[in-house]
């Protein structure tokens, strides 16, 4: 990731509308598949701290921790989150075995630096018996554009491409499905249609107030569509959570 887009997630990640929708699905995807507060927990590849610092807030008894790749990010997410911050790579976590009862790696397993498939069996050797990971990437990788060369982006995946990476490194998937649906057709009009104007740079930026109400408002509906069971048949991310059964 170029250095400036740590800065502008520094920046934006608590305010944003797709880090706020993000953020959202990924706590209700814990509280939903790991209900125990009080456990040992790991954000592999934090970033600057946005979801860190809600596991740090929503589990107080839990202890948290985050790695990153990158000493600006860690630095950040520490001083964001208040939680333990390592620098390291999510293919070979600096963690003993069945020491997690959770890890969550969101929009990681897509970079250049990360290996899908290493991530995913490193994770399954530090997550204890009965623990979850769950994994947030982008879809298709017909729709890399500008914003995944500003984010260095490796590869991007499909719902059952990422699955199987979580079943062969040993997990059971518990919970799948794609999201970022109802403006998935505004994400390719913009990134296809008009990407000679958007060179160098990513989607993460400013938007008018007005589009702001407008596309948090559509996450809401999503949100409330993922919790009533709906599992969306494409969009512009993918959510899944897998188990490590003892």
């Amino acid at each position: 990731m170029q250095p400036d887009e740590f800065e502008k997630m520094a920046e934006m990640e608590d305010s944003m509308w797709w880090y706020r929708g993000l953020h959202t699905n990924l706590a209700w995807a814990i509280k939903r598949h790991h209900p125990n507060q009080s456990e040992r927990l790991l954000d592999a590849g934090c970033g600057t701290g946005g979801m860190l610092k809600i596991l740090h807030d929503t589990r107080p008894s839990a202890e948290t921790i985050g790695i990153d790749a990158s000493p600006y990010a860690t630095k950040a997410a520490a001083k964001k989150s208040g939680a333990v911050t390592l620098v390291g790579s999510v293919n070979a976590l600096p963690f003993d075995e069945d020491v997690f009862s959770a890890i969550i790696s969101s929009d990681v397993l897509y970079h250049q630096w990360a290996d899908p498939e290493l991530a995913a069996k490193d994770a399954f050797r530090c997550i204890a018996p009965g623990g979850i990971f769950v994994v947030h990437v982008p879809a298709y990788n017909w729709m890399r554009s500008y914003h995944d060369d500003a984010v260095y982006t490796a590869r991007r995946f499909t719902r059952r491409r990422l699955c199987k990476i979580l079943e062969d490194a040993g997990f059971m998937i518990e919970y799948s499905s794609y999201w970022n649906t109802l403006l998935f057709p505004l994400m390719v009009i913009r990134r296809k249609l008009f990407s000679s104007t958007q060179a160098g740079k990513s989607d993460v930026t400013d938007y008018p107030a007005a589009l702001e109400v407008i596309f948090n408002a559509v996450m809401r509906v999503e949100h409330f569509l993922l919790k009533c069971g709906l599992r969306f048949p494409f969009g512009g991310s993918i959510l899944v959570v897998g188990k490590k059964i003892g």
